[in-house]
């Protein structure tokens, strides 16, 4: 696993195209799962502060509840239509729970908070895999670049 930092240091030119379509928009859409094991979509914000992606929820909330029974999570980061569609990028990981309200508190300021709730949940991202996905320079192939934790940056592309 490894932080967003480990990233930019290990895929700079990765990290910084895949932070480029995280930051683009503010609404992103997270994938967890529920107990039965059966994936559940949520909307969900997210931000990059020090080397880390954060990503919060409201107390009591579904999405909060299904990371803290089983930690697996897949992001992604909106996009436009086509033909207007530049790309996109996805983040996949474990969501570890930060329970220390002092630092809940301070993320949350931080990440743009009006109010600070330490009653709401907030995780950071342990990246296992950052994927982008948009045209060649014809246009007429999808490329693919991506990084795992494992195997490190590959690059695809497809018809």
């Amino acid at each position: 696993m490894a932080s967003w930092g480990e990233i930019e240091s290990a895929a700079p030119d990765l990290a910084r195209l895949a932070r480029n379509f995280l930051d683009a928009r503010v609404h992103k859409t997270i994938a967890t799962l529920r107990a039965d094991g059966s994936p559940r979509i949520s909307g969900i914000e997210a931000k990059f502060i020090d080397g880390e992606l954060w990503f919060g929820s409201m107390p009591g909330s579904r999405k909060g509840a299904d990371l803290a029974r089983d930690p697996r999570f897949a992001l992604h980061g909106g996009s436009v239509d086509p033909p207007d569609w530049e790309g996109d990028a996805k983040v996949s990981g474990l969501a570890e729970r930060i329970d220390d309200r002092d630092r809940k508190a301070a993320m949350f300021k931080a990440m743009g908070a009006e109010e600070v709730s330490v009653d709401s949940d907030l995780f950071r991202a342990d990246v296992r895999e950052v994927v982008v996905t948009n045209l060649t320079k014809s246009k007429d192939e999808l490329a693919i670049e991506f990084w795992t934790d494992a195997g490190g940056v590959r690059s695809l592309t497809r018809k």
